[in-house]
């Protein structure tokens, strides 16, 4: 199971991005998501700011600082966290998460609750973020109960369940759209 956990982690913040041209309001939710995959305390290498930059600016995105960011040689790669930030406050896309740690989790919970029920997470990365990032820091809520069932029957599946892996992942679906259809009131008693 560690072996499989190490994986689902990397790959939240390694997912692979396809090369097809991008239009402005795709770069700027990329951005969006970058910022708050950043706000929510996942780790996002400059590699991935500067090209998220670039994109952006391809795109016909402007920003002041946004061409400074795209065209940051390797050496300037450090430069690139504190550009980011000053692009996505130029573009309104500067995003806080509460300051309260479990209202921000509870955010986090539902921010990818939504990426799974929309298809743009893969069910068992963003179950497994729910289970092992948010879930455990609030001492395993019974709203998030069936999303962590979900995260350790993918993390844990084999062939011989008799369950193919496709039906697992749509029961992650539907327990993000269930957990998002109960709305804010998730975590209101924390």
């Amino acid at each position: 199971m560690a072996a499989a956990s190490v994986h689902v982690r990397a790959s939240f913040s390694q997912m692979p991005i396809e090369k097809t041209v991008m239009t402005r309001d795709d770069a700027l939710q990329q951005l969006r998501h970058i910022a708050r995959e950043r706000a929510f305390g996942r780790h996002v290498g400059s590699d991935r700011l500067i090209e998220a930059g670039l994109d952006a600016l391809i795109a016909g995105v402007e920003s002041p600082s946004l061409a400074m960011l795209a065209g940051l040689l390797r050496s300037e790669e450090p430069e690139a966290p504190a550009l980011f930030d000053q692009v996505l406050e130029e573009l309104g896309l500067l995003f806080l998460p509460p300051a309260d740690p479990r209202a921000a989790k509870w955010a986090m919970a539902h921010w990818i609750a939504g990426q799974i029920a929309v298809g743009s997470l893969d069910p068992a990365v963003g179950t497994h973020v729910i289970w092992a990032d948010v879930a455990y820091d609030l001492g395993y809520p019974a709203e998030l109960r069936t999303l962590v069932h979900c995260a350790l029957s993918l993390d844990d599946w084999d062939e011989s369940w008799g369950v193919s892996i496709e039906e697992l992942n749509q029961e992650a679906v539907e327990a993000a759209k269930q957990f998002l259809g109960k709305g804010r009131t998730a975590g209101a008693g924390d």
